[in-house]
């Protein structure tokens, strides 16, 4: 269990992260034209794809077996890593509904002439992104918390009854 929690706010801290400065350069790639963002692009799609998977599916192992050891504890703890994974499928899902077939059409763009709807593939983009950054940072928070609170008490076991010699 400790191991799961230690991999859980691991990956899913490091692909929080990840996100986050991908949006802070996306947001900053706003105001510069098409040639600029397909070329930017291209150099995010290089490789950056290999980090998200490299640390989201771990992530999403790490709480799922946080989420069935909190099944079967049968305890209150169960809710925080439950809804830390509901997010990260959230991200998974909206990255491969949106944003994954979004990098294949923009990998194969010609930097020197962007498609003339580049805007609004990037828009579309950035608006799946934003999705995904709030819900894995939301995620990562409720992991931890969960990592912050403390443990619930075991329940007490009674010692097995001595035998008694015959």
């Amino acid at each position: 269990m400790k191991v799961a929690r230690f991999a859980s706010l691991l990956f899913a801290g490091v692909f929080s992260g990840f996100l986050v400065g991908v949006l802070v350069l996306e947001t900053s790639l706003r105001s510069y034209d098409r040639y600029v963002y397909a070329q930017v692009r291209e150099v995010e799609l290089d490789a950056l794809d290999v980090l998200a998977s490299a640390t989201l599916i771990p992530a999403l192992l790490a709480v799922a077996v946080l989420v069935f050891s909190a099944f079967r504890a049968k305890g209150p703890a169960l809710w925080l890593p439950l809804t830390a994974f509901v997010l990260l499928l959230i991200v998974f899902v909206t990255s491969l509904a949106v944003s994954v077939p979004i990098n294949g059409d923009q990998g194969d763009w010609d930097v020197q002439a962007p498609p003339s709807d580049w805007a609004d593939v990037r828009d579309r983009w950035q608006t799946a992104h934003v999705v995904r950054t709030v819900a894995a940072v939301l995620a990562f928070g409720f992991l931890a918390f969960s990592a912050l609170r403390k443990p619930a008490p075991e329940p007490a076991t009674e010692p097995a009854p001595e035998a008694t010699p015959a």
